[in-house]
Parts: structure tokens; C-alpha cells; sequence
């Protein structure tokens, strides 16, 4: 496997961005440069081949302003090497910002992935699988782990990959680099989905597939590229989310795929179309990757790919079933995921009770609501998971015109106890 050429830190940033294309990319940056008075300057593409070979010339500042506003990341941090300082290395984009409110600070990332040692380097080649082995127990420990706690361990190790990249070459850069990836990938799953920070996750997905392109690993590249998806797919930026996942599925053809992970990214395009009140092309989707994981591929699917299944992906058309108004439909998937999952899977566990009270709640059962609301602050107090709290929180909104009742009361109390205040302020 040979290893990429050229500029990836910016082709990261670039595809993480949308802009599939360098034409795309040049034609971004012209039309910045218009919006900005800077109406004079114009990118060609032949200027975008230069800034993505291996030796890219350090742009002028007009080109600066443009790269940092399109990509909204400092130049330093798109393997540009400024010429008044010839010991620097191609870089990346800082993973994380200091969080919001009482949520711990994750460890800052290094900003930098260094380039390749020389004849080999001072580390033995063994390196990259050692490292692998922790990148490995972190993936395991993300079902049981309080977020908060794991990504402080997460942003550590990476930051010891990034370090010993500089110190390695050949296969182990590789494995080194394919290991880095995923692990940046875990810190920004965490980010996304169990803290609510989707800043500092956009910003952790460009490194993750930075690090991905230094392994030339296209299946860690697809699966960085469908989470990058999510993020303006939840925002309901339709487009945005569809030109990430065209990207993610060019990756995984590649690579080439397994049907799982090619069901996957139909289950990540049906999600973010269901943000965007596209149920029935969502619905469509869902069957296309029932009818992929039936009939399997020759392909085995990642080691790392442990969030998928069948199981999840009928939760996905559950919730799917359940915002396109066919609540049969919806509590007869719901129910059978919900019987399902694994003891392990809790935090699938509360986004299924919480899809499942809002099933009740719409269908006039409020007792049956709460009773199943109950069941999710009890697998909370467990395993936090904010995606998990805010379809809790769905549900509870859903519940309204029953808000006297004893039952949803008793679901308030819990909800807005001083211990599940704070531990959610703090989380």
C-alpha cells in the first residue's frame, strides 16, 4: 500500500468542508473573495494543484484570508510550511475549543501530525500495533465509560500518535496513523453524541481524516466523512450533509467496503434526510440497507465499525417511522429493537425508551409514556448519553397537556432533581 501524496492535511480540510473537488474548492474560494470586496482576486485550480502537492507554496495574504474563511481554520493548520520557519511540519487543525458550561475540558490535541522519520526512525517497528492495542480497549470502554472521563484519555493517546508519527516510517507510520485516526474519530464521536459539542467535533473529524489520509486507510476516510455528515444533517443543512456522504461512499469504494459499512452510511443519509423532513426518501434508504445486509458482501466488515448492526439499524428506522406519523409501524420496530439489544448497549437502550414514550405520547397513552421515561432516566443514572437525554426530553415535550397528572410529575421530579440537574450541567 503506498502511501498518499501531496498536501492531505488540506485535501482533509477541503472534503471535510464539502468540496469534493479541487473546481469545487476554487470556485468556493472565488466566490468568498467576492462577498469579501476582495473582488480582484480569483483562484484558479492550477493554484489549488499547487497548494495540494507536496510542496506548497505559502500563500500570499489575500489567499489567507480566503483559506481561513472558507475552511474556518488557521493556515497553519492546512500543511502549509511559512518560509521564515523551515522546522515546521505539515499541521492540523486543533481538535477542540475548552467546552461550554461545567463539561470538563478535554486535553488539548497537539495541533501538528509530523512528518515521516528518516531511514525508518527511532521507534521499532512494532510500535504502531502497540499502539493500536490501546486505541483497540478505548473503543470497548466507550459503552461503559462516562464521556467525560474517556475523551480526556482519548485526547491523550492521540496525543502520544501524533508525537511518535514524527518517529516512525514505512508500515508502522501506517499503523500508526490508521490507529490515530480512529482514535480521533472516538473523541469526536464522544464530542457529538454523548457532550453535545459539534464544534469541536467538526473540528476533530478534519484530524481524524487527516490522519486517515496519512494511512491511505479509505474506510476509516469514509467513516470520518459519514460522521462529518451528521453534523449539518442535524442542523437540517440538507446539501451539506449529502455532499459529505458522497465523499464518505467514493472512500468506501475504495476501499473497497463491507455491506455493513455500506449500510451504515445509507442509515447516516436516512437520518439526516429525516432532519430535514424528507421521511419517505429516509424510508427508502432504511430498505436499501435491510436489502445490503441480507445479502451480504465478500467483504468483513472493520474491527472498528461497532456501531452498527441490523439492531441499530431498526432503531434508526423506528425513530424514522415514528417522525413520519406511522406510530403502528414505529412501536412494533421500536419494541423489537428494545428486545434486541444487549446488555451492554445502553446507551442504544435509552434512545429506543425514549422514541418509544414518544410513540405513546402521540398515540394519547401518557401512563405508558412515563412508565417507558422512567425506564431511560434509570439507564442515564448508568450510562449518560446526551443524544439519549434529548430524546428523553422530545418525549417529555410531547406529554403537555398531561403535565398535571401524577405520572408526569413524577417523570418532572426525576428529570429536574437537583442531583439529574447538575450531573447533566456537568457532564
Amino acid at each position: 500500500m503506498s502511501r498518499p501524496t501531496g498536501n492531505t492535511a488540506l485535501k482533509a480540510a477541503r472534503q471535510s468542508a464539502g468540496l469534493s473537488s479541487q473546481q469545487a474548492f476554487a470556485d468556493a474560494l472565488s466566490t468568498a473573495a467576492r462577498r469579501l470586496g476582495m473582488g480582484q482576486v480569483i483562484v484558479s485550480t492550477r493554484q489549488i494543484r499547487r497548494w495540494e502537492s507536496d510542496t506548497p507554496p505559502w500563500p500570499q495574504d489575500d489567499y489567507q484570508r480566503l483559506l481561513t474563511h472558507v475552511l474556518h481554520l488557521p493556515v497553519e493548520s492546512l500543511g502549509f510550511r511559512a518560509p521564515w520557519d523551515r522546522s515546521a511540519t505539515p499541521a492540523t487543525p486543533p481538535a477542540a475549543a475548552p467546552p461550554t458550561r461545567s463539561i470538563p475540558a478535554p486535553t488539548a490535541l497537539h495541533a501538528r501530525l509530523p512528518r515521516p522519520a528518516q531511514a525508518g526512525g527511532s521507534q521499532p517497528p512494532t510500535i504502531g500495533a502497540d499502539f493500536a492495542i490501546v486505541t483497540e480497549a478505548h473503543r470497548r470502554l466507550y459503552w461503559s465509560v462516562a464521556p467525560a472521563t474517556l475523551v480526556q484519555a482519548v485526547a491523550e493517546h492521540a496525543n502520544l500518535g501524533t508525537a511518535l508519527l514524527g518517529e516512525t516510517s514505512g508500515v508502522a507510520r501506517r499503523i500508526l496513523a490508521s490507529a490515530l485516526a480512529e482514535s480521533l474519530l472516538l473523541a469526536a464521536r464522544i464530542q457529538f453524541f454523548d457532550l453535545r459539542q459539534p464544534d469541536h467535533a467538526d473540528a476533530t473529524l478534519v484530524r481524524a481524516l487527516q490522519a486517515a489520509g496519512e494511512a491511505d486507510d479509505s474506510l476509516l476516510g469514509a467513516a470520518v466523512l459519514g460522521h462529518a455528515a451528521f453534523l449539518p444533517g442535524w442542523a437540517g443543512r440538507r446539501d451539506d450533509a449529502l455532499e459529505r456522504l458522497q465523499a464518505a461512499r467514493t472512500y468506501a469504494r475504495r476501499g473497497p467496503a463491507s455491506a455493513e459499512l455500506l449500510a451504515w452510511l445509507d442509515a447516516v443519509e436516512a437520518e439526516c434526510l429525516t432532519r430535514c423532513g424528507d421521511h419517505r426518501g429516509a424510508l427508502a434508504l432504511l430498505h436499501h440497507a435491510e436489502n445490503l445486509l441480507a445479502a451480504g458482501n465478500d467483504h468483513a466488515a472493520p474491527d472498528w465499525l461497532t456501531w452498527f448492526s441490523p439492531v441499530r439499524l431498526a432503531a434508526f428506522k423506528g425513530n424514522t417511522q415514528l417522525l413520519a406519523g406511522h406510530l403502528p409501524q414505529a412501536r412494533t420496530t421500536l419494541e423489537t429493537v428494545l428486545g434486541d439489544l444487549g446488555v451492554a448497549e445502553g446507551k442504544q437502550r435509552v434512545v429506543v425508551l425514549g422514541d418509544l414514550a414518544a410513540v405513546e405520547a402521540a398515540s394519547g397513552r401518557a401512563d405508558a409514556a412515563c412508565a417507558l421515561l422512567e425506564q431511560a432516566l434509570d439507564q442515564l443514572a448508568v450510562t449518560w448519553y446526551a443524544t439519549g437525554m434529548d430524546r428523553v426530553r422530545e418525549a417529555r415535550r410531547a406529554l403537555a397537556r398531561w403535565q398535571d397528572t401524577a405520572a408526569v410529575q413524577r417523570v418532572d421530579d426525576r428529570l429536574y432533581s437537583w442531583s439529574a440537574t447538575l450531573s447533566s450541567l456537568q457532564r
